[in-house]
């Protein structure tokens, strides 16, 4: 059937996305440790590759340091969404910024390589052996302490062997104070003035840490290749009247290709047939199928609802809608600066600062003072285990944990640490339409009978010509029937009329359905009227007409959430700002926006959406909330991009959060708790630094020793625990 249209059906018009190489700059990494000049000579090729072996975005940073310090390099960028390494060089340097990331303890692949699955437990190996090793140390140590510090010494060993050689690789790499090398200090300190047991712990929960940042990784990744399975493997194309199936890189412009009913577009096209339905929503956002008639562009991922087509290939192997997509996502992630965590930042001053005040301690007094030995190596151990990081490396960690696992009973998935600071800064939250502030699903909204006929007999009228349809709208109609339990009528001899309806024999009548404005039949002034009113408001109007005489019509509309109006009235009392960012029509966002009291941008395809993002974050951070794989794009350029539970594979990967339940009243409580951990981080940061203060000054003066030094790192480790745990109360 044809639905009614507020406007005319805009093609996608992905030909208009025109991306630039990587500029100098869009892909500065913007850190205080990019060192790329500000106007790169001209090179000789722009090189790619597939990193493997980031667990995190601190180590897209390392990868670039390593790769910056070969011969040649003027630029070297990581997309960590799509682990590609892109490097600006000449060719011959291939083999040398290889090398180089390779001695920095990560491996370069061909970026068409396919990527390597996780091994699962065996990642886990080092973290079960290392909690293994601390039990029996533990149990050694409750029977008898001497083989118990042995045995904690030992632990520590086995777990700074892989810690301590990955610092040295990237100290050679040009990363000379990164969290390798905070972790190497900590535990080395720590078996230096005998605390064996803290040293073993802090390893432990760092390789905890590193296991669970690398899964969290591995799966955002996920998301991006999800896009391409929006294409088939390969194609149908038509070749002298013959039918042969070939690789979706061998279509050319030009081709004519075939594609079933529920098949999906492998590459952009022209449509030859007369007209078809399509379903794009994975692409404009649009909650209905678009119908299309010969002539029209269709984009590649778009599915075909209701018959075979034949169409001719217009875009070129790899720049097709999905590839344009891709490359959206790329671009937007090539325009953040990589997020490095808190405690690798600080790691760059706080470690050797610690170093440097311990070894002065230990040797100025004694040298230039005449002072005892002994004391000053006793006080400069004491302040190197007071300088220990144990408390600070828990402190950030222990609250984000806290805050994820509230966040998470509240229904909301929230990938990393990074992401739940940024949650908290928001102050704008945009919002996809279709499946986000909608349920996503038309429903009957209204129907309305000639006179003489009733509601019920109208709607089995409709549902019987519907019937066998797989169309959205048929669906609905035929649901409300049966929700309303309205007896079926038997339906026979069923057309589809091009470009017009449907029609059918039902109680030997001819019934056709089609919208408004395809009606061979004149519509009396109170019914234009009518129709008029139901279309201003958004809705589909879809008409029946029975030899000729108007039965009467059935409204559509894609309804709001039920939580969607309190959602935004909860955001507006947090001081957050919405807006709506749609594929739909003008009149369909107007009548959404009206009900929310928002403002609202329609008709945007997803560059569009990339480039109103992109306006607004200027002005504040702006979180996105979408749930199709048009926003996926959209969501990588905002400060935060968080997905509807329901929402595509690609839209939830590719997001740094997700309301898993798809209660959108979630999201001001996730604002709310992620404010909260903010503050709790900056807590435990000054209780942490506060008491190690306090210790160093009492260290100096003679007033405190080791004892008391292990007190002020164990005591401020328990201090920011607990005060952790207090957000805990917020996921209740």
């Amino acid at each position: 059937m044809t639905p009614s249209s507020p406007g005319p059906a805009k093609t996608p018009q992905f030909a208009k996305l025109k991306l630039s190489p990587l500029s100098q700059s869009d892909a500065c990494c913007e850190s205080a440790a990019c060192d790329a000049p500000q106007a790169a000579p001209e090179i000789a090729a722009r090189l790619s590759w597939r990193v493997e072996g980031m667990d995190c975005a601190a180590c897209a940073r390392k990868v670039e340091n390593a790769a910056r310090q070969v011969p040649g390099v003027s630029q070297a960028q990581v997309l960590f969404a799509t682990q590609k390494l892109l490097v600006n060089a000449p060719d011959e340097a291939r083999e040398a910024v290889e090398r180089a990331v390779n001695a920095a303890g990560y491996t370069l692949l061909d970026s068409r390589s396919p990527a390597v699955a996780s091994s699962g437990w065996r990642d886990w190996l080092p973290v079960l052996v290392l909690a293994v090793l601390m039990l029996i140390s533990w149990g050694l140590a409750r029977i008898n302490p001497s083989f118990g510090t042995l045995a904690f010494t030992a632990t520590t060993l086995v777990g700074l062997w892989p810690v301590t050689r990955q610092a040295i690789r990237l100290m050679r790499s040009g990363s000379w104070f990164a969290i390798e090398t905070l972790m190497s200090v900590a535990a080395i300190g720590a078996l230096i003035i005998g605390a064996t047991a803290e040293a073993a712990m802090v390893l432990l929960l760092f390789l905890i840490g590193e296991q669970l940042e690398g899964w969290a990784a591995n799966r955002a990744r996920k998301g991006v290749s999800a896009l391409v399975a929006l294409r088939p493997e390969t194609a149908v194309r038509l070749r002298d009247g013959q039918r042969e199936s070939v690789a979706l890189e061998t279509l050319r412009p030009g081709d004519v290709i075939e594609v079933a009913a529920g098949g999906r577009l492998p590459a952009d096209g022209r449509l030859l047939s007369p007209c078809a339905s399509f379903d794009e929503s994975a692409l404009t956002g649009e909650s209905l199928p678009v119908e299309r008639q010969q002539g029209e562009k269709v984009a590649a991922g778009a599915t075909s609802v209701d018959r075979l087509v034949q169409l001719e290939v217009v875009s070129e192997p790899g720049d097709s809608a999905i590839d344009r997509i891709l490359r959206l996502i790329e671009e937007a992630e090539a325009r953040r600066a990589p997020i490095e965590r808190f405690i690798d930042r600080f790691s760059r001053v706080y470690t050797p600062a610690i170093m440097l005040l311990a070894l002065l301690v230990m040797t100025i007094p004694p040298l230039f003072l005449a002072a005892a030995w002994q004391e000053w190596i006793y006080k400069g151990l004491a302040l190197l285990l007071i300088g220990c990081p144990c408390a600070l490396v828990i402190s950030t960690p222990a609250a984000i944990t806290s805050g994820l696992a509230a966040a998470s009973r509240r229904g909301a998935l929230i990938k990393g640490g990074a992401a739940l600071e940024i949650v908290g800064r928001v102050q704008q939250v945009a919002f996809d339409k279709t499946g986000t502030l909608t349920a996503g699903k038309p429903q009957v909204t209204a129907i309305i009978a000639e006179e003489g006929l009733e509601e019920s007999a109208l709607l089995a009228f409709a549902a019987a010509v519907e019937q066998g349809s797989t169309h959205p709208l048929a669906q609905a109609i035929i649901e409300e029937a049966d929700r309303r339990r309205v007896a079926p009528l038997r339906a026979k001899a069923q057309r589809t009329l091009a470009g017009t309806g449907l029609e059918a024999e039902v109680e030997g009548r001819i019934v056709r359905l089609s919208a408004p404005d395809k009606l061979e039949i004149a519509l009396p002034e109170r019914w234009r009227q009518r129709i008029s009113e139901l279309e201003a408001q958004g809705q589909t109007v879809v008409a029946a007409v029975c030899e000729g005489e108007l039965l009467g019509t059935l409204a559509l509309r894609d309804t709001l959430r039920p939580d969607a109006r309190d959602a935004v009235e909860r955001l507006r009392k947090l001081g957050v700002q919405s807006v709506m960012l749609t594929g739909d029509n003008p009149r369909a966002a107007a009548a959404v926006a009206g009900e929310l009291g928002m403002d609202y941008r329609a008709s945007l395809l997803p560059g569009d959406k990339v480039a109103a993002v992109n306006e607004l974050n200027r002005r504040a951070p702006l979180a996105m909330v979408g749930d199709g794989i048009n926003d996926a794009p959209a969501m990588k350029a905002a400060a935060i991009g968080i997905a509807m539970g329901n929402g595509t594979d690609v839209a939830l990967e590719t997001a740094d959060a997700a309301l898993t339940h798809s209660r959108l009243t979630e999201l001001p409580a996730i604002i709310s708790l992620a404010r909260a951990t903010h503050r709790n981080i900056r807590q435990n940061v000054a209780i942490a630094l506060g008491l190690k203060g306090v210790f160093l000054v009492t260290t100096l003066l003679g007033m405190t020793g080791l004892w008391l030094a292990v007190l002020a790192d164990t005591g401020a480790t328990v201090l920011v625990t607990a005060n952790a745990l207090r957000l805990l109360r917020k996921g209740r």
